[in-house]
């Protein structure tokens, strides 16, 4: 029996939603764990009981990124839409959700980090989105990253492909707090800074805070949306890029 993408329990007599990603080492964020994560997302704003959420990973690294095999053209718009979906529902959250990050923290997974509302990362994990090196573009990362830091350090690693580290993460402002563990971090903040509060009305802080972030956010997200499977994926190289890292092997860019 294949065990289910994630893990969902509750802790601190229920008032803390943990979802763990659960398929080590990659914790690829392909159309199951997607499913999984909205179904834990949806029941938070059905059940109002929880205070935060805290979204870690099993295994050494956060996520590996998305399916590449779901970016291929045929998979890749209910791919895209499922992922995006996804992240507009995080953005409205009704509670804070803290992320901790060790590892390799990339692409569609670096995309559902920043989705929450503050991340806590080891010093040495690494985060990225290597979409641009498939000859491919990340479209939520497009639209979170020039919102989350300094446009010229969103655009390096929108366009370079390159990781950062935690640590230089925390530097330009991508991370709140860097810690060797980030999960304990991340329950100390909750102990510290969240659990004293009114629900109801970090509720209205929230809104209040993140409400035109939301909203330009979920915009931007359907420009870009139709901008990847309208645009990118009817040039040649997006998809020689996709294939032929499927197929492990060089590929050839005609830059068409």
């Amino acid at each position: 029996m294949t065990e289910a993408p994630l893990e969902v329990w509750r802790e601190r007599d229920g008032r803390l939603l943990r979802l763990r990603l659960n398929r080590p080492k990659a914790n690829i964020v392909d159309a199951e764990m997607i499913a999984a994560l909205d179904a834990a997302f949806a029941g938070l704003e059905e059940n109002r009981d929880a205070q935060a959420v805290l979204l870690d990973h099993a295994g050494p690294h956060f996520s590996f990124g998305a399916s590449v095999e779901e970016h291929l053209p045929g998979q890749c718009a209910g791919m895209l839409r499922g992922l995006h979906a996804l992240i507009k529902r995080m953005l409205a959250a009704p509670v804070p959700i803290l992320v901790a990050v060790q590892g390799q923290c990339l692409g569609g997974g670096l995309e559902v980090a920043m989705a929450g509302h503050m991340i806590f990362a080891a010093p040495d994990a690494m985060l990225g989105q290597p979409e641009i090196k498939l000859a491919v573009f990340a479209p939520a990362a497009s639209c979170l990253l020039p919102r989350l830091v300094a446009r010229q350090h969103a655009e390096d690693m929108l366009y370079s492909g390159r990781s950062i580290t935690g640590a230089r993460a925390a530097e330009i402002g991508l991370v709140l707090q860097v810690d060797p563990d980030p999960e304990s971090a991340a329950l100390a903040y909750f102990d510290e800074h969240l659990a004293g509060l009114s629900a109801s009305t970090l509720g209205f802080a929230i809104d209040a805070a993140r409400g035109r972030f939301r909203d330009e956010i979920g915009a931007d997200l359907d420009r870009v949306e139709a901008l990847y499977l309208e645009g990118l994926m009817n040039t040649r190289d997006a998809v020689e890029g996709l294939d032929a890292f499927v197929a492990k092997r060089a590929a050839k860019w005609e830059h068409r």
